[in-house]
């Protein structure tokens, strides 16, 4: 494949299932502990994809989005929200801040893949 995917999530132990499961893929991963460290990895970097927990602490998921979306550079790059919340506010506000879609944790491994697989030619 040769993707890269940049993983926001405050959970070490969150980002490591999710980079096991992505490498066994053939992704390649970045990690991301939060929204700070999120934006300057993907504007270093510049990931095909990006899964954003929206509850980070610094800076949460919504306001890493707002800001990746003002950047040229981030503007088409696919941002999926993460959240264990499943409740119509957090999916409205995820995408009124710019995600490309929305997915509920725990995270359904076939879900992910065919959710990736929309944004990744």
């Amino acid at each position: 494949m040769g993707y890269t995917i940049l993983v926001a999530e405050d959970t070490a132990d969150s980002r490591e299932v999710m980079k096991l499961l992505l490498e066994a893929e053939g992704y390649r991963v970045l990690e991301a502990e939060n929204g700070v460290v999120a934006v300057d990895t993907a504007l270093r970097e510049r990931p095909h994809a990006i899964l954003m927990d929206m509850s980070m602490p610094l800076m949460d998921g919504c306001q890493a989005t707002v800001r990746m979306r003002r950047l040229p550079t981030l503007r088409a790059t696919p941002i999926i929200a993460l959240t264990a919340y499943n409740q119509w506010e957090w999916r409205s506000k995820a995408l009124l801040a710019g995600c490309d879609d929305f997915l509920t944790k725990p995270i359904r491994t076939r879900l992910l893949l065919e959710t990736l697989s929309r944004y990744l030619p």
